[in-house]
């Protein structure tokens, strides 16, 4: 997936595909992560990513953990199911191709650069899904290696909801740095009060226990001066802010992840309308700093 503010850069080709990894269920997240906290990366400048997947089949999305969800992100409990839900529940998939042996990124570290979401079709949550995650494109920037993850879900061998995720792994390299497109903030802004806990309250419904979102203590420990909200958590509050002009189905949602946000924290929220389109932004209470901007088309 490549989208808004992406600059030209060196493509890598992945490896063929292997057949993917099928399980009966989502893997244990508790366990993926303590593999994650002590899996290295040998990646080499130029290397191949290796065509590596993970599928589960059956998938029926939890009425109550759906919920749950929409609580903490503040969508309305009786609304559509959100474009980030889906992605949520994949988490799991992405950290089994990040742990595997011959993947040689380390999985700890990888910066969210990019998510693009797309609700193709709507349908009965009841319905037992498939899901698919598998890496996608990469390539060289002035700011290391950056590669997707691209994940489908279907029904009755139909694709009714897709996404990819674009991650930066650091290091040297000799791209020159682009320009990027400058962020619009436009219009009379909305204002959230983000609470120090949010970190906690959505790993809890996410399982993403990552320690640079729980508590300022764990958060220096990797560098970060405070806990930090989740990106997908700023995504999908954002999306909250504006359920009621979104169909069931039939659109996409890109966001560009950009600065921090830092916990607990004031923000603003930018909309515009454009044709068939919406911007939106969401930035620091002074409005000098952007945390993220998208598009919804």
């Amino acid at each position: 997936m490549k989208n808004m503010n992406q600059s030209t850069s060196a493509q890598i080709q992945t490896t063929h595909s292997k057949a993917p990894m099928v399980m009966r269920q989502l893997p244990s997240m508790p366990g993926l992560l303590g593999k994650a906290a002590f899996k290295s990366g040998s990646y080499q400048i130029g290397d191949a990513l290796p065509g590596l997947s993970a599928q589960v089949n059956d998938l029926v999305v939890n009425a109550q953990h759906l919920e749950a969800y929409k609580k903490v992100c503040g969508f309305a409990v009786e609304g559509n199911l959100p474009a980030t839900y889906l992605h949520m529940l994949a988490f799991p998939l992405f950290l089994q191709i990040l742990t595997q042996q011959d993947f040689p990124i380390q999985a700890m570290g990888q910066v969210h650069l990019r998510n693009q979401i797309s609700v193709l079709k709507s349908f009965d949550i009841q319905q037992p899904l498939s899901m698919t995650a598998a890496v996608g494109d990469s390539e060289l920037t002035s700011r290391g290696l950056e590669w997707d993850i691209d994940v489908i879900a279907a029904i009755d061998n139909q694709t009714v909801w897709s996404s990819s995720s674009t991650f930066l792994h650091r290091c040297k390299t000799e791209v020159k740095q682009k320009c990027r497109s400058v962020i619009s903030r436009e219009g009379d802004p909305q204002s959230w009060a983000v609470g120090a806990d949010i970190g906690r309250r959505y790993a809890r419904v996410s399982g993403d226990y990552n320690p640079i979102h729980l508590s300022d203590i764990t958060a220096k420990l990797f560098g970060f001066k405070q806990a930090i909200a989740h990106g997908m958590w700023s995504k999908a509050r954002c999306l909250a802010a504006l359920e009621e002009q979104l169909p069931e189905a039939g659109y996409s949602v890109d966001v560009n992840f950009h600065r921090p946000l830092f916990l607990p924290a004031d923000v603003l929220f930018f909309t515009k309308q454009l044709v068939g389109e919406k911007q939106f932004s969401l930035y620091n209470q002074q409005g000098d700093q952007a945390h993220l901007d998208g598009l919804i088309s």
